[in-house]
Formats: structure tokens, C-alpha cells, sequence
């Protein structure tokens, strides 16, 4: 734990709102625990596009404004780390995050903590295909298009294809389906180049 405590991150005496889906301006102990209680209840590194998307774009937890600042507090204070990816940085919860969350999080309003898990529990699959699968696509001098997919895990890529297609609506297309189609092909390839 920071030296100090959660002194300085969380302060004593925070107000309590209630009311469902409803922003906390101005809180910023208790939109800090709202994003560690997400954190949690993901169970898997998070984007900062993803956390902001869920957080403030989804959802009306915590103004877009307040939510930047907050995650760079929590982790200069040892509450999320960052993780070494390829691509976009990813961070999660660290121990200290976990037992800080522990100890405060009968501070977020009951009703927002069940918001929060059952949008989890309805969109975990969703966000985590959403950070795994990474499709990109480019015109070529010829004026066919390159199309780029990727599997990343956490610490590295799993996956990466490049291929050509003719033309910028079959890239396109291609780029749609990705996200829904990678783990299947995924494994056909794995099945059929390893034994």
C-alpha cells in the first residue's frame, strides 16, 4: 500500500449519492472506487478506451472528464497498473487496488454496484473479443487492400494475419466480421497446423 495509506486518494467522509445510472461529479473517492469495483468485477486487463467506453460512453457512471484524470491517480498511487502489451497499454487491478476496494466499497450505492455487475456479467464477452481482436485494413499502390488482424493477449500477440483482398468493400467486410469470426478461425488454424 502507498505510503500513507489511502490517505490523499480516498478522503474520509465522502458523500454517498443514490440513484441508479446516475453520474457523482465532484466525488472523485467514490468515482475512484467505482472504477476499481470495475476493474474487479471485469477480471481481466482492461484498455483505457474500454474503460472509458464502459464508464462514462455505456454507462453514466463518471463523467468522461473526471474518468482520465482518475485512472492516472489510481495508478500513480499503486491502485491499477499498467501492463507490458503490444498495441494499446492495458491495466488492472493490483493488490493494493483489491484491498482498498475491500475496505471502501460499501461507500459505492448498492445500486450502482449491482448496475455495474450485471452490465459486466451481460458485456464481459463483448469488451474482452473488442480487445482481443484488432482488424485494420490499408489501400495498396495497385489498389487492392491489405487487410491486418490480430488475437492479442494480454502480454503478446497471439494471432496475426495479413492478407490482400481486391477491393475496399471485401476489406471492409472482412474487418466487420473479425471480432465475431476470430476465435473460430483461430482455432481451425491451431487445429490443423499443431498436433
Amino acid at each position: 500500500m502507498p505510503a500513507g495509506g489511502t490517505r490523499g486518494v480516498f478522503t474520509k467522509g465522502a458523500k454517498i449519492h443514490k440513484g441508479l445510472n446516475m453520474q457523482v461529479k465532484g466525488d472523485s473517492s467514490l468515482n475512484k472506487l467505482i472504477i476499481l469495483f470495475v476493474f474487479d468485477k471485469m477480471e481481466v486487463p482492461l484498455s483505457e478506451n474500454t474503460l472509458l467506453d464502459m464508464c462514462c460512453s455505456s454507462n453514466n457512471w463518471i463523467a468522461y472528464m473526471d474518468c482520465q484524470p482518475i485512472l492516472a491517480q489510481l495508478i500513480e498511487h499503486g491502485f491499477i497498473y499498467e501492463i507490458a502489451a503490444s498495441g494499446e497499454p492495458m491495466y488492472t487491478i493490483t493488490p493494493d487496488g483489491r484491498v482498498c476496494l475491500a475496505n471502501f466499497f460499501v461507500k459505492i450505492p448498492a445500486s450502482t454496484r449491482e448496475e455495474i455487475s450485471l452490465f459486466v456479467k451481460n458485456n464481459r464477452t463483448k469488451y474482452r473479443r473488442k480487445q482481443e481482436c484488432v482488424a485494420d485494413y490499408y489501400m495498396n499502390k495497385d489498389g487492392t487492400y491489405t487487410v491486418y488482424l490480430k488475437i492479442i493477449e494480454p502480454i503478446q500477440p497471439l494471432l496475426e494475419l495479413k492478407f490482400v483482398v481486391p477491393n475496399r468493400q471485401a476489406a471492409k467486410d472482412v474487418y466487420k466480421k473479425w471480432e465475431e469470426k476470430a476465435a473460430n478461425l483461430y482455432s481451425l488454424i491451431y487445429e490443423n497446423l499443431v498436433d
